[in-house]
């Protein structure tokens, strides 16, 4: 590889978080806050003064849940001093860390961009403890324009599934949870025990982290048994299954090449290598799907960052899966090649239900934390996942304090072109889905929604009718029988389905 190719690779040089837990009402950080205090972070990280913010020629910040202010990205950037980079805001989905990563780090490679700075925080935590106590928070900065969006933001979900109430991920997941009891063969009570378990795992890892939100192990039992403290919210999932946002936390990323990180005297051990990296699509409504037991979009990706990075599950070391729920993990874990009873943990956080996450941003605190993680480890791997909407957007990263082998010629590092393999995805067979149902038609998936006072409330069916055309459908609002569905499998119990507007029906035999 020539010393010009060699200067043009991408590199990761700075990782920054932070996880503030503020008595009392003094001194709330609002999310502009906390991503100052994260980029100062990953500044000191990279062992460079904040003079070299200057030199910022890209600045992105993954959208918050609720924006604090109008313009988050150039709020940050003039409190920074960062004004002469381009400023994007990266719009929702919990893919976007990694995207970010992964497609920065092409623009380096191929000279388009020289320094770049993500960021991304949520306060709602902070916001909370203002509006109880009747205190408008105060975070609002002022702004000449409205953010540039990075990349679309296309809706997630279609007419179908808002009527449904799937849009809400707390009731989309729940869907694969079940269908993958029934793929693997399980009993109720064997897969709540098995959600238990793997989750209880990744509570033992944020125990130790410090940025952790629940520094607490619990017990398999603990998290899968619902109580008044640990309500079913979409059965099967517990409150301890459910991603937690309501928080404070923030990370920022600086990326640039080797030539610049020599330039501005970064030591190389801070420097972190991506090996491999893909992104994809699932086929975009939930209920397009092929299945909910499994991922084209994710068996994809993992098939594209394996050969990119030039191995496979076998050579990794660490590995932080993205953990909304456990059937993303679950889901992902079996794409990745990844066995069951591997030994190796699924997260070096501790999750989004344990560790905590900024929304959108979580990912940015695995990668930070993966970072964290190698600089111990010279010479070992670390595979982060990346998961945004309902199993529907992907990205993925392999990292290492190595350097990649070059890809021959002038250019040291080359990213895949997405469109390249997503092609594939969009070639999945699916079924039809119904919008009207009518007729004898059987359950292919289900959840149960609860309240807040721990009782059944809602009982969703996604179906198949006589044809295969897919549906979806409420049961009817019988406390009775909610409570059966959540006792009792009705994975492929016949019934009946009428058309409703907007709700569906159906109901079970008998």
């Amino acid at each position: 590889m020539s010393s010009s190719a060699m200067d043009r690779m991408p590199i990761l040089v700075g990782v920054g978080q932070i996880t503030e837990k503020t008595p009392g009402l003094e001194g709330l950080s609002s999310p502009v806050d906390l991503m100052v205090q994260a980029t100062e972070a990953a500044l000191a990280d990279a062992h460079l003064s904040k003079t070299v913010l200057e030199q910022v020629d890209t600045l992105v910040v993954v959208r918050s849940f609720r924006e604090s202010t109008p313009n988050s990205p150039e709020a940050l950037a003039k409190r920074l001093g960062a004004s002469n980079a381009a400023q994007w805001l990266m719009p929702n989905g919990g893919n976007g860390p990694q995207y970010l990563v992964n497609r920065y780090a092409q623009a380096i490679a191929e000279g388009r961009c020289e320094l770049a700075l993500f960021s991304g925080a949520e306060a709602i935590d902070n916001g909370r403890k203002l509006l109880k106590a009747g205190i408008t928070p105060p975070w609002e900065e002022p702004t000449d324009r409205k953010p540039s969006y990075l990349v679309d933001e296309k809706k997630m979900s279609n007419d179908i599934e808002d009527a449904h109430g799937l849009m809400i991920p707390a009731t989309a997941y729940p869907l694969y949870e079940n269908a993958l009891r029934g793929h693997y063969g399980h009993s109720i009570a064997e897969h709540q025990q098995v959600m238990g378990e793997l989750f209880s795992r990744f509570s033992e890892v944020a125990a130790k982290h410090p940025h952790a939100w629940f520094p607490v192990a619990r017990s398999a039992e603990e998290i899968a048994t619902a109580t008044p403290s640990n309500r079913y919210v979409g059965w099967p999932y517990t409150k301890f299954m459910n991603a937690m946002n309501q928080i404070n936390q923030a990370a920022s990323l600086l990326m640039t090449s080797v030539g610049k990180a020599r330039a501005l005297g970064i030591p190389e051990d801070r420097w972190l290598y991506l090996h491999g990296c893909a992104d994809t699509s699932e086929l975009w409504y939930v209920l397009d799907r092929e299945n909910y037991h499994s991922s084209v979009a994710i068996r994809t990706l993992s098939e594209e960052t394996y050969a990119m990075a030039g191995r496979d599950a076998s050579g990794l070391d660490h590995i932080d899966i993205y953990s909304c729920f456990p059937s993303a993990v679950q889901i992902a874990r079996d794409e990745f090649g990844i066995a069951k009873d591997d030994p190796r943990p699924l997260t070096i956080t501790g999750g989004l239900p344990f560790h905590g996450g900024a929304g959108n941003n979580y990912v940015m605190n695995s990668i930070a934390s993966m970072a964290d993680t190698l600089r111990a480890a010279p010479g070992t791997y670390g595979l982060v996942t990346a998961n945004g909407g309902y199993l529907t957007k992907h990205s993925a990263g392999i990292y290492s304090t190595e350097p990649p082998a070059p890809a021959g010629g002038d250019v040291p590092w080359v990213r895949k072109d997405p469109a390249s393999y997503q092609g594939r995805i969009e070639a999945t067979a699916h079924p039809r889905v119904e919008a009207a149902p009518e007729g004898a038609a059987t359950v292919e998936t289900y959840t149960v929604t609860f309240g807040r006072e721990g009782t059944p409330e809602v009982g969703i069916v996604v179906g198949r009718l006589e044809d295969g055309a897919r549906f979806c459908a409420h049961v009817p609002q019988d406390p009775a029988l909610l409570t059966a569905m959540t006792e009792e499998d009705f994975l492929g119990v016949a019934g009946a389905v009428t058309t409703g507007t907007p709700v569906n029906r159906f109901t079970p035999k008998g």
